[in-house]
C-alpha cells in the first residue's frame, strides 16, 4: 500500500511538471521572450526572465485589466479607430481603445521600447513611469504596419466594439444567448458568471461547447457604453502565451489555427 501510495505521488507529480512544461512552451522561446534565447524582434541577455517583460508578481500597475501587468498602459486617446472609414457593413458601437488591447498596444503601439518595465527583474528596481531593462539591445517595436501597428488601427480588424453590434448584456442568462443581436451575421456568444461578474465567449471549433477555454473566442465585458456587455478586443482572436503551431497553418499567437478561416467563422456566420 505504502509503495502503491508513493507511485501515485509521483504521477501526480509528474503530470504536473508535464503540464507546467506544456502551458510555458507557448512562450518560452517564442518571439514574445525577448531574453537571448527567445525569437524576438531584439534580445538581451540581462535577464532570463522571460514572463518580467510583461508580469511582475509585485508592484504591477493597477490600471491594467490584465494579470500583474508589469509595464506602462499607453492613453486610451490618440488612436484613429476602425469606424472612422464609415464602412457601410460596421454596425457596432465603438468604445475608447481600451481593455486588454490596451495591454496589447502597450508594446504593439511602437510608443515605448519593448522592455520598459514597472518592476526590473531584482529587487529594488520599481518606477511607477518604468524603466528600461535594457537600453543598449533593445528598442521600440518595429514593422509596421505588423507586428508594431501604430496609432492607426483601420488597418486592422476592429477591437473595443461591441460583439454583434451590440445586444448582448450583463443581465442575460448565462448559456447560450437566446436574444437577437444587432447583427445576425454574427454566431451567438455564450455567458457565464465567475465571482460574480459576466464573462462571455463564443464557441470555436476546438474543444468542449458551452465551456470557456483557451481555444475559444474571448470575449471581454465593459461599461463603456452605458451598460455592461461584450467587447471584441485583441485578446478575442490572439493568445499571447500561445506560439505553438496547431494545424496545417504557422501563425503564431491565435487562439486556434485559421485552417479555412475558422478564425473568422467562429464569430462571423459566412
Amino acid at each position: 500500500m505504502r509503495a502503491f501510495r508513493t507511485s501515485v505521488v509521483v504521477a501526480v507529480l509528474g503530470l504536473g511538471t508535464a503540464l507546467g512544461n506544456s502551458a510555458s512552451a507557448g512562450v518560452v522561446g517564442s518571439q514574445h521572450d525577448l531574453t537571448a534565447g527567445g525569437q524576438g524582434q531584439g534580445s538581451t541577455s540581462k535577464t532570463n526572465e522571460v514572463c518580467v517583460f510583461c508580469h511582475t508578481p509585485h508592484g504591477s500597475a493597477t490600471n491594467a485589466p490584465v494579470p500583474l501587468w508589469n509595464k506602462v498602459l499607453p492613453p486610451s486617446g490618440g488612436f484613429t479607430q476602425y469606424s472612422t472609414l464609415a464602412t457601410p457593413s460596421f454596425d457596432a458601437s465603438e468604445a475608447p481603445v481600451g481593455s486588454v488591447s490596451l495591454a496589447c498596444l502597450s508594446c504593439h503601439d511602437g510608443s515605448q521600447a519593448m522592455d520598459v518595465v514597472i518592476n526590473l527583474p531584482g529587487s529594488g528596481g520599481w518606477n511607477a513611469g518604468g524603466q528600461q531593462i535594457d537600453t543598449a539591445a533593445l528598442g521600440a517595436m518595429t514593422g509596421s504596419p505588423v507586428p508594431m501597428l501604430g496609432k492607426d488601427l483601420t488597418n486592422d480588424h476592429p477591437i473595443s466594439m461591441q460583439y454583434g453590434g451590440g445586444g448582448a448584456l450583463a443581465t442575460d442568462a448565462d448559456g447560450l444567448f437566446a436574444g437577437t443581436l444587432k447583427d445576425p451575421d454574427f454566431k451567438k456568444p455564450v455567458k457565464a458568471t465567475v465571482n460574480g461578474q459576466p464573462v462571455w465567449w463564443v464557441d470555436s471549433p476546438i474543444g468542449a461547447s458551452a465551456q470557456r477555454e483557451k481555444s475559444d473566442m474571448v470575449l471581454y465585458a465593459r461599461n463603456d457604453l452605458g451598460t455592461v456587455q461584450p467587447f471584441v478586443e485583441c485578446g478575442s482572436c490572439h493568445d499571447p502565451h500561445n506560439a505553438d503551431t496547431k494545424g496545417p497553418t504557422t501563425v503564431a499567437f491565435l487562439r486556434i489555427p485559421n485552417t479555412a478561416s475558422q478564425i473568422c467563422t467562429t464569430c462571423h456566420s459566412k
